[in-house]
């Protein structure tokens, strides 16, 4: 055999595993960041989702009494919500609630319930 091969070898193995690499740990960084986008995602929709839920139960509270406690709270699998309604200015009561996540986050909104038409009219959530 010749001795002349000149080190061909170890730098194109060295650059194929230097490109293996960098896809790999580009394809990982990925996948991470994917599953934080739907860890994150998920928690909005459930906080939503419970915002919701209240919403619909004072509501029916309206529909079947029409009279809202000046407190109260809906209890949920990963957390609790609590309201608490003002004193009605005409047709417009205004409800305000609070989210408390097991996890430790909380969130409120606020809703403008018509009593004529036992709706929500209007929502405001802060952070």
């Amino acid at each position: 055999m010749r001795n002349n091969e000149h080190g061909f070898t170890y730098p194109l193995t060295l650059a194929v595993l230097i490109l293996f690499l960098l896809l790999f740990s580009f394809r990982v960084e990925q996948l991470l960041t994917e599953r934080k986008l739907v860890h994150e995602t998920n928690l909005i929709l459930q906080e939503e989702y419970y915002f919701h839920s209240s919403v619909k139960k004072v509501e029916e509270i309206m529909h079947s009494g029409g009279v809202i406690p000046s407190k109260g709270t809906f209890t949920y699998l990963k957390g609790t919500v609590g309201f608490q309604a003002d004193i009605p200015i005409g047709t417009i009561q205004k409800i305000n609630f609070t989210l408390r996540m097991h996890s430790g986050a909380t969130l409120a909104g606020r809703g403008f319930f018509d009593i004529s038409s036992k709706k929500m009219i209007k929502w405001i959530e802060f952070y």
